[in-house]
């Protein structure tokens, strides 16, 4: 009898996104129409494991919603991309909420209500003894997002090693401020970390990807991926480094689309795709992700990202 197919665990926060587009303007005191209005699941935790679980993988969330619409559409939109949400807790607080407001070329801005993302992972939330069973992986999306995260990612990621499963981690933008104070004391236990340009430049004071590689596995960090955006991505694993370019498509709205890279590059590994392999099907999953309005609605299945990938056209 062949073994289960190994989980991997994601936490991080879930998100129910209302996205308008295009809004290159805001006229207060007036109106401005736009071409669409529309409701998608979001939150770093929520598109990275649909990231995961698109592309053929078992994802398992732990996170958080309300016991309100939100939190229903958004474990009803989990369970129709088969996330195993045991662990999703529903609290008294409101879903988690973002108002997005997306220009003509895909840049957005966020209007952010964190609702249950303040209690998530509290005092007395205790996770089960057999947790880490079955799984290949324990990734945190984001954990400036979960305010208890910022405290508990450590000794998670910690257990998480202990009992056998490798570990990543996405780093995401700190509305907070407390950048490195968070993310230090987790890079020891990190096997795999993700950010960006931007993110990187927070944390070590360089945007530059080897520096910032550098400066990251200084602090504990084994291995490295700097998401570039159209640049594609550069990666820092086993004493190399490399960047692999992205996919060049109409940009409608890169909401979460770092999300789905993370997500979709933790699939391919599990896959058994090396790591220049994962790097690639990571851009295009990045690529499909901004050519579609909300994070997750432009994924396709694993056969079809090949395919995909097959056809598009890397820059």
């Amino acid at each position: 009898m062949s073994d289960p197919p190994r989980a991997i665990l994601c936490a991080g926060n879930i998100v129910m996104d209302l996205l308008a587009r295009p809004a290159d303007e805001i006229l207060w005191g007036g109106t401005r129409w736009v071409d669409s209005i529309e409701q998608s699941l979001g939150g770093n935790g929520a598109n990275t494991s649909a990231a995961i679980a698109k592309l053929g993988v078992s994802a398992r969330l732990i996170g958080a919603v309300g016991w309100d619409p939100f939190g229903d559409a958004a474990l009803a939109r989990l369970g129709e991309l088969d996330v195993d949400t045991t662990y999703v807790k529903r609290l008294s607080a409101g879903t988690a909420a973002s108002i997005v407001l997306v220009r003509e070329d895909g840049a957005r801005a966020f209007l952010h209500r964190p609702g249950v993302s303040r209690e998530a992972l509290s005092s007395g939330w205790e996770l089960p003894g057999n947790f880490f069973r079955g799984a290949c992986r324990l990734h945190i999306g984001n954990p400036f997002a979960l305010l208890h995260m910022r405290s508990r990612a450590p000794a998670l990621l910690e257990a998480a090693l202990e009992a056998g499963v490798s570990t990543s981690l996405d780093t995401a933008w700190d509305a907070l401020g407390e950048w490195m104070k968070v993310i230090a004391p987790c890079l020891p236990h990190v096997n795999l970390l993700f950010t960006n340009e931007d993110e990187a430049r927070m944390l070590t004071g360089s945007a530059d990807p080897v520096t910032a590689a550098g400066r990251f596995r200084a602090e504990g960090a084994t291995s490295v991926v700097v998401k570039l955006g159209a640049g594609g991505c550069a990666v820092s694993h086993e004493g190399s480094e490399w960047r692999t370019p992205a996919f060049h498509v109409p940009v409608v709205d890169t909401t979460g689309a770092g999300d789905c890279f993370a997500g979709a590059f933790l699939a391919a590994l599990e896959r058994g795709l090396d790591w220049p392999g994962a790097a690639l099907l990571a851009n295009a999953a990045g690529a499909l992700s901004v050519s579609a309005l909300g994070a997750t609605t432009g994924l396709l299945g694993w056969e079809e990202t090949i395919a995909w990938m097959e056809r598009a056209e890397a820059r």
